[in-house]
């Protein structure tokens, strides 16, 4: 009988070295492919805004701008002033793309309301950014708020502040998701544009493996939240956007989605059962593109998307007479 014991523990130790292998091996991967989807792939801007000026004349005076986030690191955007005490709204893209793909609904924005439009590259997006990594939603939102903290510092030309209270913000899948845990904290965003929100980041991690491998299934995306995890020492934030949106009940939100933004429809969807005060929030989910398809979009449909979140902001932001 003390045979057994025996030959399993030689068993055991002669497996061992290869199961440390196999352990090895599979962290040496999933670290590579978790150091490899934090560092978005670099693509030209699709327009700047001396681009834009040629195309468009010289009315459209958007300037770059840097700004100190809250852990110490610099970050960027562009800007075009609205009129004095008028409020502000930030954009914020997603995930694998960079500011100018929200830069054509700015300007209209602009254009229509005078508000003051600030677009950022998140961390780890555009040309040569400073943060090479994103966080999927953990520092993001601190960002917005130190970009909030840098509007409010702006002056008009005669001295005064330039913008006013309150502030807006506007935001696709990882965008949107930064721009939820940010207003969750910080009382001065009032108005919301959620456009595909993601339950969670691990979310976002899933969605990157799946297109960086290939491979989607529930071991490779547990392995990969582990990897995350360990890959930032304790400093990634899972929290779901319901459990944020369950907290706000003053601001006034918009969600939208559509069939071209995937897996994010249905959240989106669900999400919009997780706010308490249903009386502040306009629920589309079924247009025919969301910002996914923005900067491809034409004619009625691209125009429809951006009077619906114009015509929000508008409405919702403008200080009552």
């Amino acid at each position: 009988m003390a045979r057994r014991p025996r030959l399993g523990k030689k068993l055991f130790k002669s497996l061992l070295p290869i199961l440390l292998l196999v352990v090895l091996a599979l962290g040496g991967i999933f670290g590579w492919i978790v150091y490899d989807i934090s560092r978005p792939h670099v693509q030209p801007y699709l327009v700047t805004p001396q681009a834009f000026a040629q195309i468009s004349g010289p009315g459209i005076k958007a300037t770059d701008e840097t700004w100190r986030n809250q852990d110490g690191t610099m970050a960027r955007g562009w800007l075009l002033r609205g009129a004095e005490g008028a409020p502000a709204v930030v954009l914020l893209h997603r995930l694998g793309t960079d500011r100018s793909w929200l830069f054509n609904l700015g300007v209209k924005l602009n254009e229509t309301t005078n508000f003051t439009i600030l677009w950022p590259d998140l961390r780890g997006h555009g040309l040569k950014p400073s943060v090479k990594t994103t966080s999927f939603g953990a520092r993001e939102a601190d960002d917005l708020l130190a970009a909030l903290d840098y509007l409010k510092r702006l002056k008009s030309p005669k001295g005064e502040l330039l913008v006013g209270d309150p502030m807006g913000a506007y935001g696709i899948e990882l965008g949107a998701y930064a721009s939820l845990k940010a207003t969750n904290k910080d009382a001065r965003i009032r108005v919301l544009v959620l456009d595909s929100i993601p339950r969670n980041p691990d979310e976002l991690v899933n969605a990157a493996v799946k297109e960086e491998t290939g491979m989607g299934n529930t071991a490779v995306q547990a392995l990969a939240h582990v990897a995350t995890r360990v890959y930032f020492l304790g400093r990634y934030d899972n929290s779901s956007s319901c459990a944020l949106a369950s907290s706000l009940t003053s601001q006034h939100v918009l969600l939208v989605s559509g069939a071209d933004a995937g897996y994010l429809r249905e959240s989106t969807v669900g999400l919009a059962k997780c706010f308490p005060n249903a009386a502040n929030l306009e629920v589309k989910t079924d247009l025919p593109l969301t910002g996914f398809s923005l900067p491809s979009a034409t004619g009625e449909q691209g125009e429809g998307y951006d009077r619906r979140v114009i015509e929000f902001f508008d409405k919702s932001l403008r200080p009552k007479p």
